[in-house]
């Protein structure tokens, strides 16, 4: 495993980028919509008076609405405007068990949604610019799965936004994609603060890459994580710990992550038996305490949070986001469906994030885009 990890290491470190970004004026707040879990390939029991409804037409219908956000009025009185980003933090495909579409067909309808019909734009007129990672079924698709899937293997959506993000100068195929050494891990500049994008969720091998990227950046500035995982990640997302570290039904392993599972033979259901890989976390945070935000999906509802650690020794600014097919609030009350907005003031170095409620009448699709919960917090180095 260490020869493994080695291997992956001395290939992340040459993907170091930093992605270029549209010029803002200082005095100008930066606008981001955040959202993840797609999950194209399932349906929701119920959308909007109909009952099995398929992703795509679930995540057209937020895209309509995402639409909106730049005429929104906000508490203060001022309209939203230019929106600068839309963030996507990965499931974009549903895990393709049976009988499940292909990523690859997922990855078309995402495409239609996200890269067509959205029409968001920013400062300088330009579209939005979109900014992915993957989520653990994209990954899953892309290496297999212990239980069946048609068909066993699809890396289509990894590849995807392994293209879109790493921008190599040799396109990746599905034939030649390595998912143990082809990271979707970069970084860009926005306004005075370091946005960090990561696959699926700081494990060791991932906080080497992010040591190296930090080592360019002033300690006073502050740095923002973007990841699929929530910090304390997910016991089955780590890799089978007993030989020969395969996949198994019984065990529960999805072997996502490049590190061992240390705390069983057996993954727990419950994502807080991660204690000793979380503190491995928490000590990269310690030693980067300009770390000032983690936003994240997979776990599927809306909430504002400070992250804690399993010894209560940090405190991390955290914000989890709804998921459109999974939400495990608005699955069961459409009306509490959401995505969020989040607003940069780089002269204060305040950050606002605000709840989206985009479906709040669903008898009436052209109801507006409500505000519901909103957290401010200072990203200021002290």
């Amino acid at each position: 495993m260490k020869s493994h990890i080695k291997k992956i290491i001395s290939i992340a470190l040459f993907n170091l980028i930093v992605v270029g970004f549209p010029k803002i004026a200082l005095s100008q707040v930066v606008n981001i919509v955040f959202t993840s879990d797609a999950h194209y390939g399932i349906t929701r029991p119920k959308f909007r008076g109909d009952t099995s409804v398929p992703g795509y037409k679930v995540n057209a219908a937020m895209i309509k609405q995402i639409n909106t956000v730049p005429s929104l009025t906000q508490p203060n009185g001022q309209t939203v405007g230019a929106v600068d980003y839309i963030i996507q933090t990965g499931d974009i495909a549903n895990r393709q068990e049976i009988p499940i579409q292909s990523a690859a067909t997922s990855w078309t309808q995402f495409e239609k949604d996200y890269m067509n019909d959205l029409k968001l734009t920013d400062h300088n007129g330009k579209p939005a610019q979109l900014l992915l990672v993957p989520g653990n079924h994209d990954i899953s698709n892309a290496i297999g799965f212990a239980k069946p899937m048609n068909p066993k293997t699809d890396p289509t959506s990894m590849v995807q936004i392994y293209n879109m993000m790493m921008k190599p100068a040799k396109a990746k195929t599905n034939a030649d994609y390595n998912y143990a050494t082809d990271k979707i891990n970069y970084s860009l500049n926005i306004q005075g603060v370091h946005f960090v994008f990561i696959t699926l969720w700081p494990d060791s091998a991932e906080r080497i890459w992010m040591q190296k990227d930090l080592e360019n950046v002033a300690k006073t500035t502050p740095v923002i994580v973007f990841c699929h995982d929530q910090p304390t990640c997910e016991a089955k997302h780590f890799t089978n710990p007993i030989p020969p570290y395969n996949m198994t039904a019984a065990n529960k392993f999805e072997n996502l992550t490049a590190e061992h599972y240390k705390e069983g033979s057996v993954a727990s259901k419950d994502d807080g038996a991660t204690a000793i890989e979380q503190r491995g976390w928490v000590k990269f945070l310690k030693l980067h305490p300009n770390i000032k935000a983690y936003f994240h999906g997979n776990s599927n509802y809306n909430e504002f949070y400070v992250y804690k650690g399993p010894d209560n020794d940090v405190a991390l600014n955290t914000f989890r986001v709804d998921s459109p097919m999974k939400g495990s609030v608005s699955a069961k009350d459409e009306t509490k469906l959401s995505f969020q907005l989040i607003s940069l003031d780089p002269k204060t170095q305040m950050l606002t994030v605000r709840e989206c409620l985009w479906d709040t009448e669903p008898s009436n699709p052209t109801a507006k885009v409500v505000f519901g919960a909103s957290k401010t917090v200072s990203l200021k180095v002290e």
